[in-house]
């Protein structure tokens, strides 16, 4: 009997000098590069993702507080899937099968149903399609609830970013925000700051050094094509990933004590406990019955 791989059928899509592989499991963002150079640092065909590393995060990103939150005037308890800090984090879709919609020689789409469980009350179909073209990558999400009860909704992905570095502190960081999330010891927001005057202010970029980053930015400034871009550069290698409406959000990790194993940079639709009223809660989809969301995201470098 043939084995199965941690993450099931891997696709294979390439267009010129790019190449990336998404996974059955999760749809994760396996691998991505130009040209034979990583611009996402991934794992390898016979392993499991770890640290989250190109997973799709839906129905929210980031934590939820206690894995608890009142919704339509029904108390919902998701399973804390972040034990030590007591939290549900990062969705239902991590650790599920995608089914295969379209396969090209440059694009992949998948498709998962997320039905009712402890937690979480309704229907919700996401689709993702993944392009690779000569802009990069290139990410379409759609979200519908095709169920008959409201829903909330938040989307992101944590995909790790690499130039090249034997250490995250020798990375040039640009995260053009204007804001930041001041956290609790358990990563739960206190209250949304201005970076002015704080080692959060990377507007114009600068040496991630001993910066330990495990922060969510948003005031995010945007170019004349609606997008707003996250950068990484060293010597002559740089990688960038952008996000378009509604994409109000950027996670940046830099790790932990182990400071090889590049930097995520997440696209996310709200903060972390936007389920929960607080300081990111405004930015929180309800998807109505026959309500959709729709998103776009990519990654370039060289």
């Amino acid at each position: 009997m043939a084995t199965t791989l941690p993450t099931g059928e891997q696709y294979e899509i390439s267009a010129g000098p790019y190449r990336a592989v998404l996974t059955e499991v999760g749809a994760t963002l396996r691998a991505f590069g130009k040209g034979g150079r990583d611009i996402v640092r991934g794992f390898a065909a016979d392993s499991a993702p770890s640290g989250g590393a190109g997973q799709q995060l839906i129905p929210w990103p980031n934590r939820i507080r206690d894995g608890h939150y009142t919704f339509d005037g029904v108390e919902q308890q998701l399973a804390l899937s972040e034990p030590p800090r007591h939290n549900a984090s990062h969705g239902l879709a991590r650790h599920a099968v995608w089914r295969l919609v379209e396969l090209t020689e440059s694009s992949v789409t998948q498709r998962l149903r997320i039905f009712p469980q402890s937690g979480w009350p309704g229907v919700l179909e996401a689709t993702l399609t993944h392009t690779v073209g000569p802009g990069g990558l290139v990410v379409d999400v759609h979200a519908a609830n095709i169920g008959s009860r409201a829903v909330p909704f938040g989307y992101g992905a944590h995909p790790y970013l690499t130039v090249g570095e034997s250490s995250v502190d020798e990375v040039d960081l640009t995260v053009p925000a204007r804001s930041y999330l001041d956290v609790d010891d358990r990563l739960l927001p206190v209250a949304v700051l201005d970076v002015a005057g704080t080692p959060y202010d990377l507007q114009t970029g600068g040496v991630i050094g001993d910066r330990l980053l495990d922060t969510a930015f948003t005031g995010l400034g945007r170019g004349e094509d609606g997008r707003w871009r996250v950068r990484l550069s060293l010597g002559e290698r740089w990688a960038e990933l952008w996000g378009e409406e509604p994409f109000g959000w950027t996670q940046v990790f830099t790790g932990g004590p182990k400071r090889d194993a590049s930097i995520a940079v997440e696209p996310m639709s709200c903060g972390p406990d936007a389920f929960n009223p607080g300081p990111t809660h405004d930015d929180l989809i309800v998807l109505q019955p026959g309500g959709e969301f729709r998103g776009r995201w990519g990654i370039d470098g060289d």
